[in-house]
């Protein structure tokens, strides 16, 4: 047994976050998929939206968010991330973040933030680092969890399930509930999480990992798709372990296709940034006629889920196999300052953007949904959070605005690492699990024996590809299977729900209907 005092499942913006905030409280554990740099958050070009100007305010990003959101956005929360956004901005900053900067226009040789625009932003308010934030991010807040002595990241570690007090219970093991913490929302006999068996490829083996709290910041789950802009790693891990702990799911039929992914047979799923768009970069069909003013006023930079349907429809229409994103006006330089990273991506595939136009098409990109959380990642389950892409906050709705993902990150974590240190914990994390607490009530429990971790570690040692159950876009109940047998620690059961009125408004890229709120074992009228 591994005890620690916050075990956190992933190494994004979020996991980072939350451990480099509550490290000076406790031990930390980071559990992490590949090596640490491994992330959804690695992969950002965009950056991250925040109110950091005089021309910008509070107002007008909660507006587009709430617009963006389709009218599925829980205002409250909107609110509370779009303005703790700055501070949480400023404290990226001083952990060594370092974003674009311009000439500041009013001042003598001074430097201002190169803010940049996206789809469904009416102003200039992108915090970037070039076209590799992601990266930028990802390196600082490892830089800084590497002079925390007390944070320990296990690479090459999967989390296969939850241990909850309620499982412990029905395996016979004479455990007995602890004491909730100070200000706890949850009953103190109700269901508690107390840790993760974590599978270690390198060795094989399953590990317990003991903790009071643990942090779901595991992602989205992109790769059940076959055309996705995720990374391998992200397989909806968390919302399954989640869900099968008990956890309420919310919002999963909103899974947002970002619209400008490379079409290319030799292009693993690259994603051209939105940010191209926001630099002037048009879509035009492949007779080189731009279409979108006939789908929004702000054309090519309508919403995500607008311009995605847009291209589909224009494609389907045409029989073409992609359409054009086109920025060649702009001045060669500019281009390749501003996106080097796509620049260079590019023209190995023999496409020079400052010359010709890009051949893009839509690919699943974020899950609007999941793990449905409060703003300060409080789950239903005592002593669970579930932060970024994995948690469902209700920021997003049923489309998220472009670059809002990493500012919800940072602020949520922040809350939840408030939350948990204005209680007291339950106890030491050695303490919280009866002795005799390891894989064998684990093994009994979910049927795992030495043949599947010899099956899984020959699997994980490769893409282990996912594909969705009804391919189309025809509304179906659907779950993911990979290549494996332990399909049941990944994503098994893995609920879309979808409406059933015809007559509703569609909401989500790809023509989703719902005409009320539903979650895993409960429904609720909308709010």
């Amino acid at each position: 047994m591994k005890p620690f005092d916050y075990l956190v499942l992933g190494s994004g913006i979020a996991g980072l976050s939350f451990a480099l905030k509550v490290a000076s409280r406790g031990r930390v554990a980071i559990v992490t998929k590949k090596d640490r740099a491994e992330s959804n958050t690695n992969y950002a070009q965009g950056g991250i939206a925040a109110v950091t100007s005089k021309e910008d305010s509070f107002e007008l990003h909660v507006r587009d968010t709430l617009t963006a959101g389709a009218g599925l956005c829980k205002e409250n929360v909107v609110r509370i991330i779009v303005e703790e956004g700055p501070a949480r901005i400023a404290e990226l900053i001083e952990l060594g973040m370092k974003f674009s900067e311009r000439d500041a226009p009013d001042e003598n040789g001074g430097k201002q933030l190169d803010l940049g625009r996206e789809g469904g932003h009416s102003k200039r308010r992108i915090l970037h680092a070039k076209d590799v934030t992601g990266r930028e991010i990802e390196r600082a807040l490892l830089n800084a969890a590497a002079r925390q002595p007390n944070i320990r990241i296990f690479e090459n570690h999967l989390a296969i399930d939850l241990i909850t007090s309620q499982k412990l219970q029905q395996s016979g093991t004479g455990f007995q509930p602890v004491q909730r913490q100070a200000g706890s929302l949850h009953h103190p006999d109700a269901n508690r999480c107390l840790g993760a068996y974590v599978f270690d490829k390198k060795s094989g083996g399953v590990e317990t990992f003991a903790a009071p709290v643990t942090i779901l910041a595991t992602g989205g789950c992109g790769k059940v798709y076959l055309y996705t802009t995720n990374p391998d790693i992200a397989t909806g891990d968390g919302v399954a372990m989640a869900y099968r702990a008990g956890a309420p799911v919310a919002d999963m039929e909103f899974v947002q296709f970002h619209p400008t992914c490379l079409y290319h047979p030799l292009a693993k799923s690259f994603l051209i940034s939105e940010a191209v768009r926001g630099e002037g970069g048009v879509l035009k069909s492949l007779e080189g006629v731009e279409f979108m003013d006939a789908y929004h006023p702000l054309k090519s930079l309508a919403p995500r889920d607008v311009v995605a349907r847009a291209i589909d429809s224009e494609m389907k229409k045409s029989g073409a196999e992609h359409v054009w994103l086109d920025i060649t006006h702009k001045p060669a330089r500019f281009i390749i300052e501003r996106f080097p990273n796509i620049y260079q991506t590019c023209l190995r595939y023999g496409i020079d953007i400052t010359k010709e136009p890009i051949p893009v098409v839509p690919a699943a990109h974020y899950q609007c949904g999941g793990v449905v959380t409060n703003v300060d990642g409080e789950t239903d389950i005592a002593g669970l959070y579930a932060v970024g892409e994995v948690a469902c906050t209700g920021l997003h709705g049923a489309n998220r605005l472009a670059s809002n993902s990493l500012l919800e990150a940072l602020v949520c974590a922040h809350r939840a690492a408030e939350k948990v240190a204005a209680g007291v914990p339950p106890a030491v994390a050695g303490g919280i699990l009866p002795p005799g607490t390891d894989v064998r009530i684990f093994q009994r429990s979910a049927g795992f024996n030495a043949a599947d971790c010899a099956c899984m570690r020959r699997s994980t040692g490769r893409d282990a590809r996912s594909r969705i159950v009804g391919a189309g876009r025809r509304p179906a109940a659907t779950c993911a299977r990979i290549d494996f047998p332990l399909a049941q620690f990944v994503l098994y059961h893995f609920p879309m729900i979808t409406g059933t009125n015809p007559g509703k408004a569609v909401h989500g890229a790809h023509g989703v209907t719902r005409p009320t709120r539903r979650f895993v074992g409960r429904e609720v009228e909308r709010e």
